[in-house]
């Protein structure tokens, strides 16, 4: 599967400098090349040298930046070496940050998200990009994105970042629930299709299997959409994205007429958690999907006695390995979302997912912009993605319209890949580091056998694809049969961030434990007392002061 690689461990290698000695690096003077013609390569002419520093992720799967087999291709094809500044998903933000207010610092950054409002518009030590965003000095960019620049403005009108690209099909609905047909086979059941069967079928399961678990998931934030909340408040009103705001679970969604709300106030909240205290009440939720991780989760499913009926994860992949335990993987079959009392059946679509901003910036110690863009520019170009991700061998990495094979969709294959995505160190190519540009077409367009078993690990995307078209499409939240929508991912000012952060993370505490507390029985859903101190406690923490700054920076970017 080529999701992004949040289920990895967040291993920090060694950067390719020590911070404290870093300086001499950044402050070499560089020296204004003179460019070949717009939109060829290489970049720089022959003869000349261009030198750029740049600052990146890295990952156990890819060995070197500095080595790698696509860097050098880069390199050669484009004419810029680059001297490359590196850390690991867990550090990266700390790093940034250091060198950014230390003023020693590289002078590009690829394919993170540093504090746009604060390096770039407070500060403009990341530098606008709107004078060199047109046809003659970035044609791939502008041809694939030259109509949605909007999305990438912050504040004050400006460019500060690139817009990059993953749109993966089956995450933009990724709550998805795996549930056992064996089970519900020998249980002599069919597959719940309301809030009510739901609950019959973990009343029967939990006779069926005294000490087995019927629901497991994971505590918020703490695997890849595995909170069997969100899963089962579907039942009742539209479960919220995460704020990518201020990066929590803070439960904000917007109505269809524009105004910026809390989901956790809303009386059919209070209706799902007394579903959610009823399944509870059954023995039908663990205790420890309130505090558990979701490798915690896969330890427990994978006991020899197979505990679990049903448990919430993006991708059974995650938590069940199909070639060590290929008749348990092949078991548990995606269950779709519950209609709720009042008829209710929703999931999330992430609609906004799948572009984000802040994939390439440019600090003001880089004497050649235009360059930089330049060079930034070939990942957006036909095989930018393909050779980056696979490597630019063709033949041996990768073929083009490979003949006779189709897509995941049914469409003729456009690309077929031969050096497939490696979970092991490899110093080829970038995986999924760097700048993605995978529109649905793009990733839908990678040739896969048509009639692999989708109970197979091969069948996987096949599996996933099938999975999100049949059970969740079809219930993604629209005008019809939704009042409330996702946020986009809101633009907030320095100040604004600054006046909301510590607010937005004591809302998200006070709903997260008060929501524990309901369903767990500590707190009564049922007493209007204690319904109505969850909603005080949230406007003394300044609830309405977090939406009002939502609700600005909404109106802003959207009206």
């Amino acid at each position: 599967m080529n999701k992004k690689l949040t289920s990895f461990a967040a291993v920090a290698l060694a950067t390719t400098m020590v911070m404290g000695s870093v300086a001499p690096v950044y402050a070499k003077k560089q020296k204004e090349v003179k460019l070949t013609e717009a939109g060829t390569y290489p970049i720089v002419p022959e003869g000349e040298e261009l030198t750029l520093t740049c600052f990146t992720l890295t990952m156990p799967n890819v060995e070197n930046f500095a080595t790698n087999d696509f860097t050098k291709y880069l390199e050669d094809l484009t004419g810029v070496h680059i001297e490359w500044v590196t850390a690991g998903r867990d550090d990266w933000q700390e790093k940034l940050n250091m060198m950014l207010s230390s003023g020693d610092y590289p002078d590009m950054l690829l394919g993170l998200s540093p504090d746009l409002a604060k390096f770039g518009v407070k500060e403009q030590i990341i530098v606008p990009l709107d004078e060199y965003l047109n046809e003659e000095t970035m044609p791939n960019y502008m041809k694939m994105y030259g109509d949605k620049l909007d999305i990438s403005r912050e504040t004050d009108g400006q460019i500060y970042s690139l817009i990059a690209e993953n749109d993966c099909f089956h995450c933009s609905y990724g709550r998805k629930m795996w549930i056992n047909t064996k089970y519900l086979e020998e249980m002599g059941v069919e597959k719940p299709t309301t809030t009510e069967e739901f609950m019959e079928v973990c009343k029967k399961y939990k006779e069926f299997k005294p000490n087995g678990i019927a629901v497991l998931g994971s505590a918020p934030g703490k695997g890849w959409y595995s909170e069997f909340e969100n899963f089962l408040m579907g039942s009742f009103l539209l479960p919220p994205s995460k704020s990518y705001t201020l990066d929590l679970n803070d439960k904000t969604v917007v109505t269809n007429d524009g105004k910026v709300v809390c989901a956790a106030e809303d009386d059919r909240y209070r209706e799902f958690l007394k579903y959610a205290n009823a399944l509870y009440e059954e023995g039908a939720l663990y205790d420890g999907n309130f505090t558990q991780t979701a490798e915690q989760m896969k330890a427990i499913i994978n006991q020899p006695d197979a505990p679990v009926l049903a448990f919430t994860e993006g991708t059974v992949s995650d938590v069940i390995d199909s070639a060590s335990n290929p008749e348990l993987y092949a078991q548990y079959e995606t269950l779709a979302p519950l209609k709720g009392p009042d008829g209710t059946q929703l999931t999330t679509h992430f609609k906004y997912a799948s572009l984000s901003d802040g994939n390439f910036s440019i600090t003001d110690t880089c004497k050649n912009p235009e360059a930089a863009l330049r060079w930034a520019d070939y990942f957006y170009s036909e095989l930018g993605d393909l050779t980056s991700q696979f490597g630019a061998d063709e033949g041996k990495d990768w073929v083009l319209n490979p003949e006779g094979k189709f897509g995941l969709n049914g469409e003729p294959a456009k690309y077929e890949i031969l050096n497939p995505y490696s979970v092991e160190t490899q110093n080829h190519d970038w995986q999924d580091l760097g700048i993605r540009v995978a529109t649905s077409e793009y990733r839908l367009g990678s040739a896969v056998e048509q009639d692999v078993d989708v109970k197979t690990g091969e069948g996987l995307e096949k599996l996933l694809y099938e999975s999100t078209e049949r059970d969740y499409v079809p219930y993604g939240q629209t005008e019809e049969n939704s009042d409330l929508d996702v946020l986009p991912r809101l633009k907030l000012t320095s100040e604004e961030t600054s006046d909301v952060s510590t607010i937005a993370v004591e809302v998200e505490k006070l709903i997260n434990e008060s929501s524990t507390a309901f369903i767990i029985g500590t707190k009564d859903i049922e007493n209007d007392k204690d319904w109505e101190g969850f909603k005080d406690s949230l406007e003394k923490a300044g609830l309405a002061d977090l939406l009002k700054v939502y609700q600005t920076a909404y109106d802003r970017q959207m009206k």
